[in-house]
């Protein structure tokens, strides 16, 4: 059989969302962890991974029975003020994406900066992925406001 060849476009994508969180910057940066990790869900189901929280640790998907999913390794790491992750993550294409989480503090509110960005050859189901970082987003807004409120009470 010969071969098939298809001709492609490369991709390129930049979503930036930016929130300020009523709750200290240790505590918004824990949330992170665990949201993107033990706590990650998606709209219809929960969907835990494992992040490893150094320098070169990995983020994946965990299936059992060594089965699973990569989706990144941690690029930087400087708590609480910096996570940032490159991988394909959720993209089964020639394609790589970096993600940033990047937080400072005043007077005990803490202001998010995310950032993704990605390459390749990303498809058209991978680009509408804004709506998924959103609910991630506001996720780790109202889970850190609520632990922030809890060590006040």
């Amino acid at each position: 059989m010969p071969a098939t060849v298809k001709e492609g476009v490369l991709q390129a994508f930049e979503i930036l969302k930016e929130e300020e969180i009523a709750a200290p910057i240790d505590i918004v940066f824990e949330t992170i962890l665990e949201q993107m990790g033990p706590l990650n869900s998606t709209p219809e189901k929960p969907m835990p991974m494992v992040l490893e929280a150094w320098p070169g640790g990995r983020w994946f998907r965990d299936l059992g029975n060594n089965t699973g999913h990569y989706w990144g390794a941690v690029q930087a790491i400087r708590a609480p003020s910096l996570l940032e992750i490159s991988g394909p993550l959720f993209m089964s294409t020639p394609a790589i994406s970096n993600l940033q989480y990047r937080l400072t503090e005043e007077n005990g509110v803490t202001r998010m900066r995310f950032l993704h960005r990605a390459m390749g050859w990303i498809g058209e189901n991978d680009r509408g992925v804004d709506e998924g970082w959103s609910q991630l987003i506001g996720r780790i807004v109202t889970a850190a406001a609520a632990r922030a409120q809890a060590v006040r009470d």
